[in-house]
């Protein structure tokens, strides 16, 4: 197990010294005491999220960790580099995929994972949305085992959340810990609202007339991510909307109703699934989405992010072949390693699945939020009986991997500062004018002692990300279109 702190032989890691050096002087009364007055500052703002199937009261706080989670700008640059090269290669497939086909039709992939996926929208194929992307946001989960060795669990490219989290984390903890804050010269991420907008405006239709007008589309209050989606609306100073608010003329042009009339809208951002987007073309019984608005699409009036079908390149039986993707349309090694997998459609690997099953994960090809998921390692062995009748009467539903030993962040607990498993999710940012990442992303982390489960749903909580400046950052940051941009926090 990897501890991003300490080394082997105990000693304190160059990027954790100034950590070291403040947990010293801090008695264990005065964090708790700024724990505290942390979760009255999410409970003030409103950072909460939803959940409707458990009973009690559906607005819950994401629990916070006071102590930041460091990342030094080495170990960020080979992260950036990672995460530019895999969406490139995402972007591609999906390109691809609604287009020629090269990657199946070269045996790289097997065509039924792709053209029979539930994710795969036939009413993209032929489509290639501006700029070519397909994936405007992207959340690449990532965990550490060791010094260079980083990991993608999965990549999310359909609708992925939680970058509300990582700015008010930090927003939280430059106003509890200012001196510390300032001692660690951490690179800044308080321009990802304006860099969103930007991606966003940069994939507006050709005929949008004067600065292109972008709204965000939630499906409502109901939504586990609704903060998130009333959050980025404000901060990007775009109207949100739901699909009452927007309608579509028989000219294909998208219109959102105001109190001084109909308005056209030129790029929608959707924080809404597929199959709701448009009764017309996907679930008829849909009161989320907007009728017409796939015809609209099609029609080149409107841009949609992310777009409809992205989802495809996300599933957990895809994630397999993410690597040949980046050899087949890059040219290139993957600097980022998948985990080794086992797509339990195979009768080979099912049978190795079932046979291993004390020792692997077990993941839903669909599932999200660690939902539907088995730790065989913490599962007792009724429940291993049990999941293992699953996979026998429906095996392509499921794949498998090895029980990663994700690094350990320290975390203050009620018990004192102590080692807990943690992971990443950066946000990449996609656009006509080329990518944007800011330095660092949303780390989530396993609360409950020796859990490896961090997901919000499932108990977990968050941290902010703290990545170093070096040289080059010092008070700068460089975007990928060239053009030097100089940093501010709020």
């Amino acid at each position: 197990m990897f501890d991003e702190m300490h080394g082997e032989g105990g000693e304190v890691r160059p990027t954790f010294q100034v950590i070291e050096d403040w947990l010293r002087g801090a008695a264990s009364e005065v964090l708790a005491g700024k724990r505290q007055e942390a979760e009255r500052l999410f409970r003030r703002i409103g950072i909460t999220f939803a959940v409707y199937t458990e009973g009690g009261d559906p607005e819950r706080l994401i629990p916070f960790d006071i102590i930041p989670r460091i990342i030094g700008p080495d170990e960020w640059a080979l992260l950036e580099r990672g995460l530019r090269q895999r969406v490139a290669a995402l972007n591609a497939f999906l390109n691809d995929v609604y287009g020629d086909q090269e990657i199946i039709k070269a045996g790289k992939i097997p065509a039924r994972l792709v053209l029979d996926n539930p994710a795969y929208v036939k009413h993209m194929v032929g489509m290639r949305p501006p700029g070519g992307v397909w994936t405007h946001v992207a959340g690449i989960d990532i965990v550490r085992v060791g010094p260079e060795d980083f990991y993608v669990l999965e990549d999310n490219c359909r609708t992925p959340s939680g970058v509300s989290y990582m700015i008010e984390d930090r927003e939280v903890m430059m106003r509890l810990f200012p001196d510390l804050f300032a001692r660690a010269h951490v690179a800044p991420i308080s321009r990802y609202p304006e860099d969103l907008l930007q991606t966003l405006r940069s994939v507006a239709p050709p005929n949008a007339e004067g600065e292109p007008t972008v709204v965000l589309l939630t499906p409502g209050q109901y939504n586990s991510a609704y903060y998130e989606h009333t959050f980025l609306a404000d901060e990007m100073g775009v109207e949100m909307v739901e699909g009452l608010d927007l309608t579509v003329d028989e000219e294909d042009i998208v219109y959102k109703r105001t109190t001084q009339g109909l308005q056209r809208v030129d790029v929608i951002y959707r924080r809404l699934d597929d199959d709701y987007l448009d009764p017309e073309a996907f679930r008829a019984d849909s009161m989320l989405g907007v009728p017409g608005l796939m015809r609209a699409y099609r029609a080149g009036n409107v841009s949609i992010a992310n777009a409809p079908g992205a989802g495809v390149a996300d599933d957990k039986a895809i994630y397999v072949f993410v690597p040949e993707m980046v050899r087949f349309y890059l040219g290139e090694e993957p600097i980022l390693k998948n985990v080794p997998t086992w797509d339990c459609a195979d009768p080979g690997a099912l049978a190795y699945v079932l046979e291993h099953l004390d020792e692997l994960v077990v993941k839903e090809t669909r599932g999200s939020g660690g939902k539907g998921m088995l730790v065989g390692p913490h599962a007792t062995k009724p429940t291993r009986a049990a999941f293992a009748k699953k996979l026998r009467a429906r095996p392509s539903d499921y794949i498998a991997q090895p029980t990663l030993s994700l690094s350990t962040c320290p975390t203050f607990t009620d018990e004192g500062v102590a080692p807990r498993h943690v992971d990443l999710r950066p946000f990449v940012l996609s656009g006509g004018d080329g990518v944007r990442i800011v330095p660092g992303g949303l780390t989530r982390v396993a609360l409950q002692k020796g859990s490896l489960v961090v997901n919000s749903s499932q108990g977990g909580g968050t941290k902010d990300t703290w990545v170093l400046r070096g040289p080059r950052q010092n008070g700068q940051s460089q975007s990928q279109n060239g053009q030097t941009q100089s940093q501010s926090q709020k």
